[in-house]
């Protein structure tokens, strides 16, 4: 089965994914398609496996770390004040997290919420590499530093 997600870590592994951020141990951290949410990252498992359940309980140990490190770098680098986790897998049958930054600024019924609070009433704000890569930039530099005093190896692609 190919879904999103196949395709997107084949596209990263190419250097062909403008999304990617960093390659950690478990996978890779790309932006979010939809930015509404500023800084909502993903953490795409490679090699893709069909859900956490699938891993080896090293390999669960390690992608849930990366999941961690992952928003350790965004309350650094995105100024968020709390990061939400997900792992679904309800559309896209492929393991991946869904890391949300929230924000004090956000309403307060929205702040209470999932990311799902944003939908609608707010348009989508698609990836636009022009745009987000300032931010990328600095959760690249976070995540590096996050790993380097665990001593995680992060990947610059």
């Amino acid at each position: 089965m190919s879904t999103l997600i196949h395709q997107r870590v084949e596209l990263a592994r190419k250097g062909q994914n403008p999304t990617v951020i960093r390659r950690l141990p478990s996978g890779w951290v790309v932006l979010g398609d939809n930015q509404t949410i500023p800084g909502y990252t993903l953490l795409l498992s490679d090699p893709v496996v069909t859900d956490l359940n699938e891993l080896t309980p090293a390999g669960r140990s390690e992608f849930l770390r990366d999941m961690g490190l992952v928003g350790d770098a965004l309350l650094q680098a995105a100024d968020a004040y709390l990061i939400n986790y997900s792992i679904l897998g309800n559309t896209d049958h492929a393991l991946h997290a869904h890391i949300h930054p929230r924000y004090r600024h956000e309403q307060e019924e929205e702040r209470r919420t999932g990311f799902w609070a944003y939908f609608p009433p707010h348009p989508q704000v698609p990836f636009d590499v022009g745009r987000d890569r300032p931010l990328m930039d600095r959760i690249g530099k976070a995540l590096d530093a996050v790993c380097a005093r665990q001593q995680i190896v992060c990947e610059a692609i």
